[in-house]
């Protein structure tokens, strides 16, 4: 699906409380309404202090709605109807004093009516809190904070880092391209409820001294996006991450290592009490077979090179597919060559039943890629896209298997 309509016929109500991040929302209607979506914006009065109905009104392309009292609707009842025509709802940035409101109940101002008025069972709330350190930390907020979640709201962030006020810590409303992206998230079929997928990403480093070692290019962009896809579908993923400076994604529990053995022994232990395993780690097939406790250094005559002996590496995604009764194993081939004839002897070797094959050289460390699925009796080629969309899509093929 291309951005344009990742969420077309998707209808969102977009609460503004009062905050500097209000300018953060502007950019996020701005996503929403290009990937299709319709924007409903309400503003609470201190909203207005910080950024004017008029910008949101050119973003959204719909009037603004700031007052309960707003005569325009026929039936002069707005907190109805656009909680009504609303698939989500978004309060963001949403202050200490909003989320009070919503924690109680409340419903003096147009905005809190509407949240309270909303069907909850057809329109999710979406909160992404934002507010001074303090504010975020004291009991109160904390209380609140719970008791929304405890109703089932969803909390976004906060993120950390700098404040308007100078300092520093938890509070700030995260960017709008993840407000954007939680909402592309909410929307995704949720085609592995109650499934459990293990993922492996990113390279090994096998240390030869300590500073030194053998490793690859691998960013593990590619398996962090399918981790992230499958939390998205509605599995418990847990994700085995080498080396790699990544975040994790929303919903996911990360396991770090950093050779194949310590991966190795991350994955086997645990392996069988999933219904799914995708290896898409670049493992290194060989490691020195001793670690020297001392940075080798180098010959006065500089001409004579160290011999390192090698040892085998163990092979994590074969002794998965052997265990006695094994989850779905999904393999990664990164070629150079002869992609789909590597690919599938590979494959076979393994002995499972999907492997996912891509060339390399041409997607370690970029931000798309191309695949090719190969099973026992057919090839599907996934165009080349950005790394979440392929993700995505291998989900979906995934779940349709199992």
């Amino acid at each position: 699906m291309s951005f344009a309509n990742r969420l077309g016929g998707r209808h969102i109500l977009v609460g503004m409380s009062g905050g500097i991040a209000c300018y953060k929302i502007a950019e996020l209607v701005r996503l929403l309404t290009q990937a299709g979506a319709t924007v409903q914006v309400v503003m609470t009065e201190s909203a207005e202090q910080f950024i004017t109905p008029v910008t949101m009104q050119a973003l959204s392309g719909r009037a603004v709605y700031t007052s309960q009292w707003d005569a325009r609707p026929g039936n002069n009842m707005a907190h109805i109807n656009l909680s009504r025509e609303a698939d989500l709802m978004l309060i963001a940035p949403a202050s200490a004093d909003f989320i009070a409101r919503l924690a109680q109940g409340r419903a003096d101002e147009l905005l809190s009516l509407t949240a309270l008025a909303r069907r909850v069972d057809h329109c999710p709330l979406y909160v992404a809190p934002a507010m001074n350190r303090e504010m975020w930390a004291h009991p109160a907020t904390v209380r609140n904070v719970a008791q929304l979640v405890a109703d089932g709201a969803r909390i976004l962030g906060p993120d950390s880092g700098a404040q308007a006020c100078g300092e520093v810590g938890d509070g700030r409303m995260l960017e709008a391209a993840a407000l954007f992206e939680a909402i592309g998230a909410h929307f995704q079929p949720k085609v592995l409820r109650g499934k459990r997928v293990l993922v492996t990403a990113g390279p090994t480093f096998e240390p030869i001294d300590p500073v030194r070692g053998i490793t690859n290019l691998s960013s593990g962009k590619m398996g962090f996006a399918i981790a992230r896809a499958a939390a998205e579908a509605g599995a418990e993923v847990t994700l085995i991450a080498g080396p790699v400076v990544l975040p994790t994604p929303a919903g996911v529990q990360r396991i770090d290592v950093q050779t194949a053995v310590q991966m190795h022994d991350a994955v086997l232990p645990i392996a069988a009490k999933h219904d799914v395993f995708i290896a898409t780690a670049a493992v290194a097939d060989w490691r020195p077979a001793a670690v020297h406790a001392h940075k080798i250094k180098k010959a006065e005559d500089g001409i004579t090179a160290p011999q390192i002996a090698m040892t085998e590496n163990p092979d994590i995604l074969r002794a998965v597919a052997q265990l006695p009764q094994p989850p779905y194993c999904v393999g990664f081939a990164a070629e150079s060559e002869k992609l789909a004839e590597h690919a599938e002897a590979k494959r076979r070797r393994k002995g499972i039943p999907l492997i996912v094959a891509n060339l390399g050289p041409a997607t370690f460390g970029r931000d798309d890629n191309a695949l090719l699925l190969i099973d026992a009796t057919t090839q599907r080629e996934l165009s080349r896209a950005d790394k979440l969309s392929l993700a995505r899509e291998l989900i979906q093929e995934i779940s349709v298997r199992i």
